[in-house]
């Protein structure tokens, strides 16, 4: 297999930063709403941590990534990032209301992940704003988004101040992408949770029931192709569109 190793390098050091706040803050956040709303779980094993290595899993957040980055390395350009962190424990019996509050809890991940999807959008205007060459980049991300102002600092980026352009976007990237995957009706993630919340009783239980078909779902629609792509990209492309040139227009990017 002929790997571009020192493109994989840099893709790494592109995402680690950005991916390690993302994660850590959207499992910090449901473990805080969980406390707030009654359950002490995650705050007695100590997972309301602004540390990324209580809430780092070996296998979701380290081996799988890396793997399958290496095997989509040379299908799709710059490879495919899909990983999961270790899931905080929440007592959803413990929660002071537990259907209407687990909605709560389970929100608030995708809503910590909106947050800091602004946050680096700021730093993104600001780093911009502040480069050498900061009318061409803001042409970039006006035509192509966050996606091509990474692929122009990989392929072209020079100094820290590139490096800060493709690391913010990066953040932004990764943000939107937590959030709207997280939301998808799907157990166990968020949207799979609010939504269990919201149906009567027994359909919920039923629905709760697909839990441990999650995950190997979400992997089926990784790897199916569809038109070119596969049919997780398929569904999450356009909300993703929309979302991006939602939050640069907020920071008038």
């Amino acid at each position: 297999m002929d790997l571009n190793v020192q493109a994989i390098a840099q893709t790494f050091a592109l995402y680690a930063l950005p991916v390690l706040l993302a994660i850590t803050l959207h499992e910090a956040a449901h473990g805080y709403v969980a406390r707030h709303f009654g359950d002490m779980t995650a705050h007695a094993q100590g997972r309301i941590s602004l540390n990324p290595l209580r809430h780092i899993d070996l296998l979701g957040t380290i081996i799988v990534p890396i793997t399958i980055l290496v095997l989509t390395w040379k299908v799709v350009a710059g490879g495919v990032l899909f990983g999961w962190a270790k899931p905080v424990p929440v007592n959803y019996s413990a929660l002071r209301k537990p259907r209407q509050h687990m909605a709560w809890v389970a929100a608030a991940g995708p809503l910590a992940n909106l947050a800091m999807a602004l946050m680096w959008a700021v730093v993104l205007r600001v780093s911009i704003a502040l480069n050498a060459h900061a009318g061409a980049w803001l042409e970039i991300a006006q035509g192509d988004g966050t996606s091509g102002l990474i692929d122009v600092v990989r392929q072209q980026g020079s100094g820290v101040g590139d490096f800060l352009i493709g690391v913010s976007a990066a953040g932004v990237l990764v943000n939107l992408v937590f959030m709207l995957l997280n939301l998808l009706p799907i157990p166990p993630l968020d949207g799979g949770r609010i939504l269990t919340s919201l149906l009567p009783t027994r359909a919920a239980w039923r629905f709760a029931k697909l839990e441990p078909w999650g995950v190997p779902l979400l992997l089926v629609l990784l790897f199916l192709p569809v038109y070119g792509s596969n049919a997780l990209s398929l569904v999450l492309s356009p909300l993703l569109f929309e979302s991006e040139a939602l939050v640069r227009a907020m920071v008038f990017l």
